[in-house]
């Protein structure tokens, strides 16, 4: 009795179970096809590319991230350098990836901030109790006389993924040890501080300020602010004074003996150095150099 239901089930069962193996035969081989026919096929210079690169994924390039400025380089050349972090290194070794020939190298991007003034060199009209942010310290008017000053509330400190800015005495101040050129900082600050200058040489000079104000209220707000006096202008063609500020061009920096003049004469001892192992500047306060006697 036993026996015979168990062959009766066997017998009733073993249709549906044919079935069972015959669809999943015919589903595995379409999915067998479907793989085969769409198969993406990733070019090995992607993969090379994206080796080459930092993998910091910061966004400097203008891409979402490393993987994907690897796609864009590959397929538009043109696009080549864009990796601030990398620099020339990076640079070259993709365009020896994709068989180009690099013409020169380009300086890699540092930032500079225009302003040099810590908080005992700045006069406030008041004291601000409100959420930590440039942004919005920014959005509040008479804290700070100068209206175009480092804030010193750090929007560009968190912005910074490598630990590379810190605010040091109300001032926002660059580690260029650790300073990788993506540019967020500069983004970040509500004012447009921060400039991202190609660094020729390991440091630079630069104009740390950024106010348009006459000389006679910057005098009165800031000790180390640019008063426009144009001396710096008058004593090398790298600078130009416009708006009451003075202006270097980086595209031709070079440091001569007539920019060390410029920087020396200052009466408020803006121009200063920035980079690595930059030179300490002038002390807030110090009188220029003397004028060398013929």
């Amino acid at each position: 009795m036993i026996l015979a239901s168990v062959m009766e089930l066997i017998n009733n069962a073993w249709p549906a179970a044919a079935l069972a193996l015959g669809l999943a035969s015919v589903f595995a081989l379409v999915l067998l096809i479907a793989s085969i026919k769409l198969k993406v096929v990733v070019d090995p210079k992607i993969e090379q590319v994206h080796a080459a690169l930092p993998n910091i994924d910061c966004g400097a390039c203008g891409f979402a991230g490393c993987g994907s400025y690897a796609k864009a380089v590959v397929a538009d050349p043109e696009l080549l350098g864009k990796c601030a972090p990398g620099g020339s290194d990076t640079s070259n070794a993709i365009a020896e990836i994709l068989n180009l020939q690099m013409s020169g190298g380009s300086a890699p991007l540092r930032p500079i901030i225009h302003c040099r003034a810590h908080s005992e060199d700045r006069k406030f009209f008041a004291t601000y109790d409100g959420i930590p942010s440039c942004t919005t310290v920014d959005a509040v008017p008479n804290v700070q006389a100068c209206a175009y000053g480092c804030l010193g509330y750090g929007d560009c400190v968190r912005s910074c993924k490598f630990d590379a800015l810190h605010v040091v005495d109300g001032l926002a101040t660059v580690d260029y040890e650790k300073c990788t050129g993506c540019g967020a900082c500069a983004k970040a600050c509500p004012r447009g501080l921060i400039e991202m200058v190609p660094f020729t040489q390991e440091n630079m000079m630069t104009v740390a300020c950024n106010s348009k104000e006459n000389g006679k209220n910057t005098r009165t707000f800031c000790k180390v602010g640019c008063i426009g006096c144009g001396m710096c202008s008058r004593n090398c063609d790298l600078f130009t004074t416009e708006n009451n500020l003075a202006h270097m061009d980086y595209e031709k920096y070079e440091l001569t003996e007539e920019a060390q003049t410029a920087m020396d004469k200052c009466p408020t001892g803006n121009i200063v150095f920035r980079g690595k192992n930059a030179p300490a500047p002038r002390p807030a306060g110090q009188k220029p150099a003397a004028a060398k006697k013929e």
